[in-house]
């Protein structure tokens, strides 16, 4: 359910706004999308695990006020992100 070091790694060199940047909004949101995405996928074997459930629901809302900061500070910075993460239709 968590992500591998390396694929960590691998987001954080492609939306790190500068180098050795880990903390800025853009790298915490591809980060949380990707392990959002990993806990769906478990979703579809394990449907009753409502405690690993309860974790999704935590980041998804903290992933949510994330592009919510970004949005409000720098509207183009917010758009360019969810179109590179595929978050949006």
């Amino acid at each position: 359910m968590s992500i591998a070091a390396s694929r960590k790694e691998e987001l954080i060199k492609e939306f790190a706004t500068t180098t050795g940047d880990t903390g800025s909004p853009e790298v915490q949101v591809a980060i949380l999308t990707e392990r959002i995405n990993n806990l769906q996928e478990h979703f579809g074997t394990h449907k009753k695990d409502n405690h690993s459930r309860r974790g999704l629901i935590k980041m998804v809302n903290q992933r949510r006020s994330l592009l919510a900061y970004v949005k409000k500070v720098d509207e183009a910075r917010y758009t360019s992100l969810i179109q590179r993460l595929g978050l949006r239709k």
